[in-house]
């Protein structure tokens, strides 16, 4: 990026909402701003997982406030990300829409192992380049991350659901400490992470990192105490235990070194530590300055691998893990990128495709669902469509959001069947591109050979909402099967606001 280049990072966290601002300078980030405010979305899930009305304006106050501060600043300049909390909110659309204007940018929900892998960049671009293996733990307010990886490379990669602000509020809901809420607490965390002890057990790595949250909140109060500065232990975490203990409550809690807006989640957040000192056999674990919002930064630098590469490494995945069919796959992706860019020829200028980022994009995320369009044959073939639309909408893939796994479902679904029972945007003209470009490969591609496109052109007529289809003369005769399952498209396309018709040259 250039010298000077402005970047910000948000970070829509289940406890608190973070703002970073920062230049370029001779390659590297530096810092010029940081806002941070205790929004607690994670304690506003109500009993059947919607965010209240009150949690919901709680956000939507914070990001106006961090919009007003973003203004003037380019798509390709921020990133903001959801975690835990709206990855669990049923009503998630309901908050993002307004959340959206609010901050003036695009407000993307991140799987978990996604948020992990951008936890993992933060801290190892804050780290000495070095062959050690590392493990890091990061401790939210709704979930924990646990990382293994060496240099700027994670090798492994979970998100569990315990964090500092669920087990407070499940364990510690009155704010009273005992000792019976704590043995509670690290029962329970350890039963969710128990599935951990597996792959980060202690002869996988050789030094354990924190990351940001509960991790500095206790290192930060150990410090103030005399205890070694950057590090947790577990004499440590006994001492702090025994400090909320005798302080009987968080009200009552006065530490050195501990924020105000800790005290009411420090309890949840220091059981889930302990539990996790216990499973993973860990006896020190070093603070670290990076975390996910330095991850996305490092992402927006380009200083990371290209984002279409992980997630191509995703789509690889899926489609090996569940045994597609490869070469059928990059035939029917092929055929689909051949009628999309025939399409947009059509609406676009031909000389200014190769350079749209937005046309790249769409073609790029065609192949994909090309690729994965029978990944639900590994389940059933009856109905395969639906048994990968729910595989890919349930699916942990590096480098993709949850709206973006959720188009890929919205597309695998839609590539057969009957469209007027499709639960999608009609009036998204990109996505409906896309849904008909994939069912005309699926089609054309019927016998599981490359198909005779010599003389098919498809293009948007004049007419509103309408495409057309162009064949050569004979070539109907040459393929009937086709032209037969070809006219069975028409009349799909009838059932919807969009109109396909096919034209005999």
């Amino acid at each position: 990026m250039q010298e000077g280049t402005r970047l910000a990072a948000v970070d829509l966290g289940s406890n608190s909402f973070r703002l970073e601002i920062g230049r370029i300078e001779h390659g590297q980030f530096f810092r010029t701003e940081y806002l941070k405010e205790t929004v607690r979305q994670g304690n506003g899930l109500d009993p059947d997982r919607n965010l209240t009305p009150e949690a919901m304006q709680r956000g939507w106050d914070c990001l106006a406030r961090f919009g007003e501060r973003l203004a003037g600043f380019g798509a390709a300049e921020v990133r903001a990300v959801a975690t835990q909390t709206l990855r669990e909110a049923r009503n998630r659309v309901e908050f993002l829409k307004p959340a959206n204007k609010l901050l003036g940018f695009q407000i993307d929900v991140i799987s978990g192992r996604e948020e992990a892998r951008l936890i993992y960049q933060g801290v190892a671009q804050a780290l000495p380049h070095g062959d050690e293996r590392r493990l890091v733990v990061d401790i939210g307010g709704r979930s924990t991350e646990l990382i293994l990886g060496q240099g700027l490379e994670p090798s492994q990669m979970e998100s569990y659901r315990v964090g500092s602000v669920a087990w407070s509020s499940r364990y510690f809901a009155d704010n009273q400490f005992t000792r019976r809420a704590f043995e509670m607490a690290e029962i329970a965390a350890k039963a969710v992470l128990d599935e951990a002890l597996n792959t980060y057990r202690r002869d996988a790595w050789d030094v354990a990192y924190g990351s940001a949250g509960t991790v500095n909140a206790v290192a930060d109060a150990l410090a103030a105490a005399g205890w070694p500065t950057g590090y947790v232990s577990r004499e440590g975490l006994d001492w702090l235990q025994d400090k909320l203990l005798s302080a009987q409550s968080a009200d009552r809690l006065r530490l050195m070194g501990m924020r105000e807006d800790r005290r009411a989640i420090i309890g949840g957040g220091l059981s889930v530590l302990r539990a996790v000192f216990d499973l993973l056999e860990i006896d020190q674990m070093q603070q670290t300055t990076g975390g996910l919002r330095h991850g996305l930064l490092f992402d927006l630098m380009g200083a990371t691998q290209d984002q279409s590469d992980v997630r191509e490494r995703s789509v690889q995945r899926l489609a090996t893990k569940f045994g597609t069919n490869t070469a059928h796959g990059l035939r029917v992706g092929k055929v689909a990128s051949h009628l999309l860019a025939q399409l947009q020829g059509s609406v676009l200028k031909p000389q200014s495709l190769p350079e749209d980022p937005l046309a790249e994009r769409m073609l790029r995320k065609l192949e994909w669902a090309a690729r994965l369009h029978d990944i639900g044959s590994h389940i059933s073939h009856s109905d395969y469509h639906k048994h990968g639309a729910y595989i890919l909408d349930n699916a942990d893939a590096m480098g993709f959001t949850l709206p973006e796994l959720h188009k890929l479902s919205l597309l695998v679904l839609g590539h057969r069947g009957k469209l007027r029972k499709l639960d999608v945007d009609f009036e998204d003209e990109l996505f409906v591109q896309q849904l008909l470009c994939l069912r005309l490969a699926v089609i054309l591609c019927h016998a599981r050979r490359d198909p005779d496109l010599g003389g098919l052109t498809l293009t948007r007529t004049g007419r509103a909402n309408s495409f057309s289809l162009d064949w050569r003369a004979g070539w109907a005769q040459a393929f009937p099967q086709s032209a037969h399952l070809l006219r069975e498209e028409v009349l799909a396309w009838q059932k919807t606001p969009w109109s396909l018709t096919l034209s005999n040259g």
